[in-house]
């Protein structure tokens, strides 16, 4: 088969035929948490077996006019992460774990933190292009997470029956997220969530739909 003819494969555009682009794979990733427990969070960056990328979802605001219905977008919610650890045999997982549930509320004397700040850790979600050790990988794209704190720690099931790794399971939940470019270490205009675009702004006698008053 000529090699020409790999042009052919894609979905046809005005523009001709388009070459497939590469896409990220769910394997290559990487995971850190900063500022989370009391001493350096780099084991459980060892231990992560799956993690959910970000979930914003905007809650619609319904405005009842003459014979319909008009809707607008009223205020974004961040959804929790979830976050599967191995619970290694050493126990630092489980020790790390402890160490920010303890920060977030003491179970011993029944005490909580003064404040948000006491305890709020980022999450940091790399997607890497595959190289490793003497071949450092490549950055694809970058999700941070800020002002996080645990709404859950799951220590999940043991089994007979199961031939697997035990885990435990942390619900994350962000006040904010951003998002980096391939290569970016903070926010720009390349694109993503907190990309500089500039505020949408339109005239006050705008039409709340698509199309300017008549």
């Amino acid at each position: 088969m000529p090699i020409t003819s790999l042009n052919n494969f894609g979905v046809p555009t005005d523009g001709g035929n388009q070459v497939l682009l590469m896409p990220k794979l769910q394997y290559r990733f990487r995971v850190t948490l900063l500022g989370f427990g009391t001493e350096a969070a780099t084991e459980l960056t060892k231990q992560v077996v799956s993690v959910s990328r970000p979930d914003i979802t905007f809650e619609p605001m319904t405005l009842d006019v003459y014979n319909s219905k008009v809707y607008l977008a009223g205020k974004h919610t961040i959804n929790t992460v979830t976050l599967e650890l191995r619970d290694d045999a050493s126990g630092f997982v489980q020790r790390l774990v402890g160490q920010q549930m303890q920060k977030q509320f003491d179970f011993v004397e029944q005490a909580s933190a003064r404040s948000g700040v006491d305890y709020k850790f980022t999450t940091r979600i790399e997607i890497l292009d595959g190289g490793n050790a003497n071949l450092a990988p490549n950055i694809l794209e970058t999700f941070n997470l800020y002002g996080c704190f645990l709404t859950g720690a799951n220590y999940n099931e043991l089994n007979y029956a199961n031939n697997e790794a035990a885990t435990v399971s942390l619900t994350i939940q962000p006040d904010n997220v951003e998002q980096y470019a391939a290569g970016e270490t903070e926010v720009s205009t390349v694109g993503g969530i907190g990309a500089s675009v500039g505020r949408a702004l339109s005239d006050l006698g705008q039409a709340t739909t698509g199309s300017s008053p008549g």
